[in-house]
């Protein structure tokens, strides 16, 4: 698949701010609006037509994307509730808003990951992994996010926070680590003589039937050669834990370092969601192989 900048920033961002609610909620904090805005602002850029976007929650009945474009704006709102009522003094009515808002966090990870989940012709995302690592990766990169937060605003939580970051960023990278191993044992369901519906056993592309590009081969496959999406992986892979962690380890308690370690997970973030896509085959790309 083609991974659009504006689909990878939304994802990332939002879940950035989703596990930053859940990491501050955890100690009764302040509320993480700014992540999900900036993550839903990323979003319109990826539409076609912004002034119809409130069409998206139209089919909530059918549609995870429909379900995803509900519990977003809930969940900004009841974060956005639970921040006014730490900022007015109004903390009896905190906690139970603070609850809600934890369950439609969880509810939009879930509905995030099984957009791509529910997707059974691409085998790279039909799987129960996709759903975990995009609850793992948003927790894991908030709570080290919250790391540095509480180095700069409040640092006797500092020391908590980057162990707890540890954890999540270890889960995190376990389970894409799992998901990795799982994608690499795939085998194609589809062959070319199931995508032409000719039976014979040796078959072999020359054109498309195109003098140029379509739609289909710009929007379904990235265009870009195994060493670029080679080298995408192993930057993910030592960006999204392995060097955070020293930071988080040798510095819990240093603003500056603990930002430079959310900054380096999140670049780890980006290169693992444009893996991500890059690597999902599309059954399609069978037929559309050649341009001419």
């Amino acid at each position: 698949m083609k991974p659009a900048w504006s689909v990878i920033l939304l994802t990332t961002l939002i879940g950035v701010g989703q596990g930053l609610f859940l990491a501050l909620f955890a100690v009764d904090g302040l509320d993480a609006a700014r992540g999900q805005a900036s993550g839903l602002l990323a979003s319109f850029f990826h539409l076609g037509h912004p002034e119809r976007a409130w069409r998206s929650a139209a089919m909530w009945r059918t549609s995870w994307l429909s379900r995803e474009a509900i519990a977003l704006p809930l969940f900004m709102a009841l974060a956005a509730l639970y921040g006014l009522a730490h900022w007015t003094g109004r903390l009896q009515g905190a906690l139970p808003v603070g609850v809600l808002a934890a369950a439609a966090c969880v509810a939009l990870f879930v509905c995030t990951g099984m957009i791509y989940a529910c997707l059974k012709f691409l085998q790279e995302w039909h799987s129960p992994l996709t759903v975990a690592n995009f609850i793992l990766l948003g927790t894991a990169s908030g709570l080290t996010l919250a790391a540095a937060l509480a180095a700069s605003l409040q640092p006797g939580l500092a020391r908590g926070y980057a162990a707890a970051a540890l954890l999540g960023g270890a889960l995190a990278y376990a389970g894409r680590i799992a998901s990795l191993a799982r994608n690499a044992r795939l085998r194609p369901k589809s062959t070319l003589a199931t995508a032409i519906g000719v039976k014979h056993p040796r078959i072999a592309q020359i054109a498309q039937g195109a003098m140029g590009g379509s739609f289909n081969t710009r929007e379904f496959f990235h265009g870009r050669p195994r060493e670029v999406v080679r080298a995408a992986r192993w930057a993910f892979l030592a960006l999204l834990f392995p060097l955070p962690a020293a930071f988080l380890l040798s510095f819990p308690q240093s603003t500056a370092m603990l930002a430079l370690a959310f900054a380096l997970q999140y670049a780890g973030l980006l290169a693992e969601r444009w893996v991500f896509f890059a690597e999902a085959r599309h059954p399609q790309n069978l037929y559309y192989q050649a341009i001419a």
